[in-house]
């Protein structure tokens, strides 16, 4: 064994420990073998195509060391993914195949928010657990009517609070707006909204930017003209990075803010010089290269920053959810138990509404009231500096 694998072993199988011992065989009862099959419906072509490709990294390599780990109690887990071309449509049918194989445990969905949203009647209707990596609150809420659904993302409401908080620190008093235009855009608008009327910031001017766009000029310049102190760019990667260089073209020499939902790549290659000095709500993940590793937590997302590194040649900010929600599946199916070699849905779920872990991403808690597991403590301040994104001082 090679000395990574050797370490991520160790890793690992110190922290599937707890639940493993629940899913151990006694008694001379039959050892269960039979893989832990995970499906993924995930954006590998069309518009959302740069995070789903990082998604699937992300599984692979997460379903790599656990396997590796023998935390799994003598199981492994096989990985079945599908593209949905980020479209709805496509999305459920993939999600209607998964439920339809008995032999899959759990869903894991990508970042489409609108594939999301469109899938909670069937994935509730057919009783299979899935996570989703998308951030719209519907997501998730009303719990009651998504018993099956949870979701690993930022919260608009947690993000907006965030950033509202670091408007105020910089004393910035008037701001524009360009947003997603889909229902995690729309929320977080309101979410926005509603934390600036308390704070005393207004919104000059408003823009809407579509997932396949691939130039905002024209929104840049509405904003800029509105000549605010800032803007806040709350969109996907692609858009986020378009945005910051528009307005630059535009003429606006402000600070822009950037919701969680912007995180990419951790090195911005050619958007490095218009995202320069940018400020982005994001998780510690994104740069725990700049931190010490004080707590077992902290090594581990330090570990996983490098091994997703060193695989892949560079890091993405969203792959750490991707990872958490395999090791939510994983530790769900072990202490579901039921009888060897039939799943265990409902008991999956019934799991997967209590747990509780120090993921990659952060402090994640699902509870029978809230099914959007991040924590807000989860997030912290980034700052794009010489290129990349840094911890904010």
């Amino acid at each position: 064994m090679t000395p990574f694998r050797s370490a991520t072993a160790m890793a690992l199988a110190s922290t599937l420990l707890a639940t493993t011992l629940t899913g151990c065989q006694f008694g001379g009862q039959e050892q269960d073998t039979t893989p832990i099959v995970i499906a993924a419906d995930l954006e590998l072509s069309g518009a959302a195509a740069g995070v789903g490709k990082a998604y699937r990294q992300a599984l692979e390599l997460k379903v790599e060391q656990l396997n590796a780990s023998g935390a799994l109690n003598g199981r492994r887990i096989d990985l079945r993914v599908k593209d949905n071309r980020s479209d709805a449509s496509e999305s459920l049918r993939n999600i209607v195949d998964f439920s339809n194989d008995s032999r899959v445990s759990a869903i894991i969905m990508g970042g489409c928010n609108d594939c999301a949203v469109g899938a909670v009647r069937t994935v509730n209707e057919k009783e299979i657990p899935t996570v989703v990596l998308a951030a719209a609150g519907a997501v998730a809420s009303p719990v009651a009517e998504r018993r099956y659904v949870f979701k690993l993302a930022p919260n608009a409401a947690d993000n907006a609070d965030a950033l509202t908080v670091e408007l105020q620190r910089r004393k910035i008093s008037k701001v524009g707006l360009l947003r997603s235009d889909d229902a995690y855009g729309r929320e977080g608008a309101q979410a926005l909204r509603a934390e600036f009327d308390k704070a005393d910031i207004e919104v000059l001017a408003e823009a809407s930017v579509r997932g396949t766009d691939t130039e905002v000029d024209r929104q840049a310049g509405t904003l800029a003209s509105a000549a605010p102190q800032a803007l806040v760019i709350w969109a996907p990667p692609e858009q986020a990075m378009l945005a910051a260089a528009a307005t630059r073209r535009a003429g606006f020499r402000g600070a822009l803010f950037l919701d969680a939902v912007a995180a990419g790549d951790l090195f911005l290659g050619s958007s490095g010089k218009a995202a320069e000095r940018a400020t982005m709500v994001f998780t510690q993940t994104m740069v725990i290269d700049d931190v010490i590793a004080t707590t077992p937590a902290k090594a581990a997302r330090r570990q996983w920053f490098q091994d997703y590194t060193a695989r892949f040649g560079g890091y993405h900010g969203s792959s750490s959810f991707a990872a958490d929600a395999v090791q939510l599946i994983a530790d769900a199916e072990l202490r579901a138990g039921g009888p060897a070699g039939q799943v265990d849905r409902d008991g999956i779920r019934d799991v997967l509404e209590t747990s509780q872990m120090d993921g990659l991403s952060g402090p994640i808690r699902m509870t029978p009231d809230n099914h959007s597991g991040l924590m807000p403590q989860a997030l912290t301040t980034l700052v794009a500096r010489n290129g990349r994104w840094r911890l904010s001082s």
